[in-house]
């Protein structure tokens, strides 16, 4: 759009009016220009003060760190005033001498303990002073012989900042009796390297940048004001397209900051996300260290209860074998025995020995570490059925129950320890055979309170405890079932039976007086098991049986 020069005689025409015209505005304005002078001045009023609000803080902050920290249950202004009563008391010092030096070394103690922490985490901690030197000065009390005052100070073993920096350096001086008789005196640094200070300094730049923008807009708008007033007539339209394009510039700009904060707040975000990544880490590391420790404590003690309760009981036991033994060769000695008595005595001198050699059997398995297990392969189809046999007659007469095993003919190698292994079958078997015996016992409590009471006992008296053992291959693993139909358990007990020490038997009165209820089987099965790869699953609900599943990886 272009626009036709004027003529002289025309601008001429509209000068005059112009000029009045201008005055009029600038009388209208003058009041607005005031207020606005006022209003700048204030804003620097406020810029000057927030410069210097930071100092103040900071000493006012350490003031608070002084007066507030009890090391010793006491603040250090009222250690300094007792120092002082007590040098007031005792001009002289030869009153009570060990009084003022006790109080002496108390206030030298407490500056101590108060600075040593800033010296220790210089740098590390934000907000923390650093403290140069901290000096309390007494001054000497009427009638002391010593006219110097009494300086107690402790000193930085860190330099003072350089030349540089001596402007962050501040001395913190004030009077605790408010009047001459004490200082304390502390030479700091606060906020160094702080990024509190930082965003304190770059507000302080952006309120004097934005101050000086306000007083340039300020200047533009008065000689834009002028020219508006002058050339008010021909150009109107293009005053309101500069207008128009200054507002979308300072859209733009605006919008520019906005993105630009905005990706900076997107940045510490993820920076924030990051150590929190890296912290959620070291923690799970440092769970995973003190879990593993723990693991190898309860093993440790595990071994170790296992040793001492084995090694007790082949005391014990060999303990009560001596006197059969002596006997039994005092017997065959005697003259005049028949030759089956002779021989009905030396098979039980020979079952007392096979006894013997199987303590010593066992005495060495349990000992033994299962991460030091002697590994070879064996045929655990072979090892269930010689298991199963050797306590099927213990079963069926003394333990009244019925044990029976289902393996295949042919044999299933697995890779193990074959005494480890034998340990832990059994002592899955003596598992089922308690709750047998528990279920056993609660059927005839429940009988005895049973309306048909004879009925009731009757049936209990016939029920009849079975254990039964399973070996079967699935794909490319080895199952090891062991099925009873005892007591059961209920769902706590299914997930803690594994655990060490770990018992329900030890306040059973049907185990009293027996070596039952330590707690040790089932966590020795699980430790051995572990050892050997292989997992172990519990099927069970309350009377109505248990299976353990144990599932071997194939050879």
């Amino acid at each position: 759009m272009t626009h036709r020069p004027l003529s002289e005689s025309t601008f001429q025409a509209i000068a005059l009016p112009a000029r009045r015209a201008v005055w009029k505005y600038v009388g209208g304005l003058a009041p607005v220009v005031i207020i606005w002078a006022v209003l700048v001045g204030w804003l620097s009023w406020l810029l000057h003060e927030r410069a210097s609000w930071s100092e103040e803080s900071d000493r006012a902050a350490v003031r608070e760190w002084i007066d507030e920290s009890r090391n010793f249950r006491k603040t250090l202004p009222e250690l300094v005033k007792e120092y002082a009563h007590a040098r007031a008391d005792d001009p002289t010092g030869v009153g009570d001498p060990r009084r003022q030096e006790t109080k002496r070394a108390e206030v030298l103690e407490h500056m101590r303990s108060l600075v040593e922490p800033t010296r220790a985490y210089v740098n590390q901690l934000p907000l923390f002073p650093e403290i140069y030197r901290l000096e309390v000065v007494l001054a000497p009390p009427p009638g002391s012989p010593k006219p110097e005052p009494d300086a107690l100070t402790w000193l930085s073993a860190v330099p003072k900042p350089i030349r540089q920096s001596r402007d962050s350096l501040r001395v913190l001086e004030y009077r605790p009796f408010n009047d001459d008789r004490a200082v304390i005196r502390c030479e700091y640094r606060l906020h160094a390297f702080n990024k509190l200070e930082r965003l304190e300094q770059e507000r302080q730049q952006m309120s004097l940048i934005a101050g000086m923008l306000l007083l340039t807009a300020t200047a533009l708008a008065i000689l834009f004001v002028t020219r508006f007033l002058r050339r008010e007539h021909r150009r109107e339209l293009d005053r309101l397209t500069t207008v128009a394009e200054i507002e979308h510039q300072e859209l733009e700009l605006l919008q520019a900051q906005r993105r630009q904060d905005e990706a900076a707040r997107i940045q510490q975000q993820l920076h924030a996300q990051l150590l929190g990544k890296q912290l959620e880490t070291s923690d799970l590391q440092r769970r995973a260290a003190e879990a593993e420790k723990m693991t190898l404590e309860m093993k440790s003690q595990l071994y170790a209860s296992i040793g001492i309760m084995a090694g007790s009981y082949a005391h014990n036991i060999k303990n009560l074998l001596v006197r059969p033994n002596d006997l039994l060769s005092r017997c065959i000695e005697v003259n005049g025995l028949s030759p089956d008595q002779e021989g009905m005595l030396h098979e039980v001198k020979s079952t007392l020995g096979t006894v013997t050699e199987r303590l010593q059997q066992i005495l060495k398995t349990v000992r033994r570490d299962p991460a030091n297990a002697e590994v070879t392969k064996l045929d655990l189809a072979a090892l269930v059925g010689d298991s199963a046999k050797t306590w099927t007659d213990m079963g069926r007469d003394k333990w009244k129950l019925k044990i029976t095993a289902d393996v295949p003919a042919e044999p299933v190698v697995i890779t193990g320890d074959v005494s480890h292994l034998q340990q832990a079958i059994e002592n899955l078997l003596f598992n089922a055979r308690d709750a047998t015996f528990e279920m056993r016992n609660f059927l005839r409590e429940e009988a005895r309170h049973a309306t048909d009471r004879k009925q009731a006992l009757l049936a209990a008296a016939g029920w009849k405890g079975e254990i039964h053992l399973t070996v079967r291959r699935e794909a490319d693993r080895i199952v090891l079932d062991v099925r009873d139909n005892g007591i059961g358990m209920t769902e706590v007990t299914r997930q803690k039976c594994l655990q060490p020490h770990y018992t329900t038997k030890r306040d059973n009165a049907l185990y009293e007086g027996y070596s039952a209820g330590m707690g040790l089987g089932l966590s020795f099965v699980a430790m051995v098991l572990d050892h050997h790869h292989a997992t172990v699953g519990i099927e069970s609900e309350v009377r109505k049986g248990t299976t353990f599943r144990v599932v071997f990886p194939a050879e």
